[in-house]
C-alpha cells in the first residue's frame, strides 16, 4: 500500500514537473523603464513570440493592480507559452516607478507608446524569434495599434476601444450616471482646448483630478479606428460578450475601420479574459478571483491566428 502510494504521488509530481517545463522562464530588463519575463516553450527552436501590453491603471506584467489581483496577462502568457509561442509582458513604468516611491506626475500616453516600441524593438533587434506579434488589452490595445506600425509582424487586440478614450468615457458616464453626462462632455470640451480646469463635479474627481487631466489630453489624442485604419499586417480583433467595460461594438468600429482585420467575438468572456457564467456581481467579483481559468477559445484563437500567418 504505501509502495503504490509512493508511486501515485511520484506520478502526479513529475506529471506537474513535466508541465511547468513546457516553457523557460525569464527576467529580462528592456531599459530603466521596462523589466517584464520572457517564457520560451522548450522545444521550439525559433518561436514566434507575442508581446503583451497591460490595460490602463498602474498595472503589471500579470495583469494585477494593488487591489486587484486576477493574474489574467499571466495566465494569458503562460498558456500561449505552453502552446508554443513565447511571449513576453511586462510592467507598465507606472508600476516600477510606484514600487520605489517616485512616481513622475508628468507621464503621459506617449510615454506608453515609446515603452512598447521599445520592447517591439528589443526583440526584433534580437534575431531570437520567428515572428513578432502583438497583443494589447484595453488601453494596451490602442498603445499596441500604435507601436505595430513600427515592424510588429502582427497585431491581436484584446478588449480595445475604437472611439477616443473621451467618447468612450462619456457614454460610460451616460449609462451609469446620466445625472454627470453634460459635466463630463464640458470638461472633456475644455480639455480639447489644451487647457485644464477644476470646474467639475465632486463624484468626477477619480476621472478629472486635475494631475491627470495632462494624462487624459494626451490620450484623448488618438482615435482607435483611425489609427488602425493604416495598419497593413495581420489584424486579430476579440472582444467578449460579457465585457463590462468594452462593448462588443468597440471591436466592430475596429474592424470595420480595417476590413482586412479578423473579428472574433468570444460568447460569455469577460473583459479580464476569462467565462462568466452568471450576472453582473460574478462579472465583478472575478476582477479580484486569480482561480478562474482563462478562455480556452480565446487561446485556441490566438494560436489559430499566429499559425495562419506563419510563413
Amino acid at each position: 500500500m504505501k509502495f503504490s502510494l509512493f508511486f501515485a504521488l511520484y506520478f502526479i509530481s513529475t506529471s506537474i514537473f513535466s508541465q511547468e517545463l513546457t516553457f523557460t522562464p525569464k527576467d529580462i530588463t528592456i531599459n530603466e523603464f521596462i523589466d517584464g519575463t520572457l517564457l520560451i516553450p522548450n522545444d521550439a527552436e525559433k518561436p514566434n513570440l507575442a508581446i503583451i501590453i497591460a490595460g490602463s491603471g498602474p498595472t503589471d506584467r500579470n495583469g494585477n493592480q494593488n487591489l486587484l489581483k486576477n493574474n489574467s496577462l499571466k495566465k494569458l502568457a503562460e498558456r500561449l507559452s505552453s502552446e508554443g509561442i513565447a511571449t513576453f509582458r511586462y510592467d507598465k513604468r507606472i508600476v516600477k516607478q510606484i514600487r520605489k516611491g517616485n512616481v513622475d506626475m508628468n507621464i503621459r500616453f506617449d510615454d506608453f507608446i515609446t515603452d512598447a516600441i521599445s520592447v517591439l524593438t528589443y526583440f526584433k533587434n534580437s534575431d531570437t524569434f520567428n515572428k513578432v506579434y502583438i497583443i494589447g488589452h484595453s488601453q494596451g490595445s490602442l498603445v499596441g495599434i500604435i507601436a505595430a506600425k513600427q515592424g510588429a509582424d502582427g497585431l491581436i487586440s484584446l478588449a480595445g476601444a475604437g472611439k477616443p478614450i473621451d467618447e468612450v468615457i462619456t457614454e460610460q458616464i451616460t449609462n451609469t450616471a446620466p445625472m454627470f453626462t453634460e459635466d463630463t462632455k464640458r470638461v472633456f470640451s475644455v480639455m480639447k482646448e489644451g487647457k485644464t480646469t477644476v470646474d467639475f463635479p465632486q463624484a468626477l474627481t477619480s476621472i478629472f483630478n486635475l494631475e491627470v487631466q495632462p494624462f487624459m489630453m494626451s490620450w484623448m489624442a488618438y482615435i482607435p479606428k483611425e489609427e488602425i485604419s493604416s495598419l497593413k499586417i495581420p489584424i486579430l480583433i476579440i472582444n467578449g460578450t460579457k465585457d463590462l467595460q468594452v462593448l462588443e461594438e468597440e471591436a466592430n468600429l475596429l474592424h470595420s475601420a480595417n476590413t482586412g482585420s479578423t473579428l472574433k467575438i468570444i460568447e460569455k468572456m469577460n473583459h479580464i479574459l476569462v467565462l462568466i457564467e452568471g450576472d453582473t456581481l460574478e462579472n465583478s467579483k472575478s476582477y479580484n478571483e486569480s482561480q478562474r481559468k482563462i478562455s480556452e477559445e480565446l487561446i485556441q484563437s490566438i494560436k489559430t491566428f499566429i499559425d495562419n500567418n506563419n510563413n
